[in-house]
């Protein structure tokens, strides 16, 4: 199945290089470039990309509200934003990832792993980088409000999901998740499924977004 991609960035240069490391997939084809937030949100609802590589800042609507406007717009279904960047500490990653990103990669990433990031995300998966992702997330949580909503919401996991999206939420892999529960992998993938199911998040990293403003985990831990 070819993976469909939309570019957002407003430097055509930029775009051009990123069209040109996926070229060289038979499995990606880019279906069009959008130079502002706008034109992405447009793009988005009549090309329906399986990902968007949405640039964090662009002149007038940005990444992070073209991002919110499109993981909510029935006529892009599916669709998952990778944010770029060009450092992995900008607070604006975090505001993006709340928005509903499901990753994000900086603009220095080698292309193998550009192409692999992609693939990963159109599969379902986020967190392309745990260690860094997790780090980011920590880094800006703690200076948000704990939200007694979202502690709520917990409420409705069971014992064993919530112990597993604690341990989403501190950067393990599923395996290493199956390991610390002593449980099979597959068994650790279900648990996450159904959180995220109950939760009604849109992946691992609203999972993880979650378990912080919910005080599940503090800054740190």
């Amino acid at each position: 199945m070819t993976i469909k991609v939309l570019l957002a960035d407003d430097q055509a240069l930029v775009r051009a290089g990123f069209r040109s490391l996926l070229a060289r997939s038979r499995d990606i084809t880019v279906v069009g470039e959008a130079q502002d937030g706008d034109e992405a949100v447009r793009l988005a609802a009549s090309t329906r990309p399986d990902v968007i590589l949405m640039d964090i800042r662009m002149p007038g609507t940005d990444g992070i509200i073209a991002t919110r406007r499109i993981v909510a717009d029935p006529a892009a279904p599916g669709c998952r934003v990778i944010i770029l960047t060009t450092f992995d500490t900008d607070e604006h990653v975090f505001a993006a990832l709340r928005a509903g990103a499901s990753g994000f990669l900086t603009k220095e990433v080698e292309p193998a792993d550009l192409r692999r990031a992609v693939a990963a995300v159109a599969g379902g998966d986020a967190l392309l980088s745990p260690g860094v992702t997790r780090r980011v997330i920590e880094q800006f949580a703690h200076r948000q409000d704990l939200t007694p909503s979202a502690g709520q919401r917990l409420a409705a996991l069971t014992t064993r999901e919530l112990e597993t999206v604690r341990l989403v939420a501190l950067g393990l892999s599923n395996n290493e998740i199956a390991e610390r529960l002593s449980i099979s992998p597959l068994t650790a993938k279900t648990h996450i499924t159904r959180a995220i199911a109950k939760l009604d998040v849109r992946d691992r990293v609203q999972l993880v977004i979650l378990a912080y403003e919910s005080g599940l985990i503090r800054p740190g831990a």
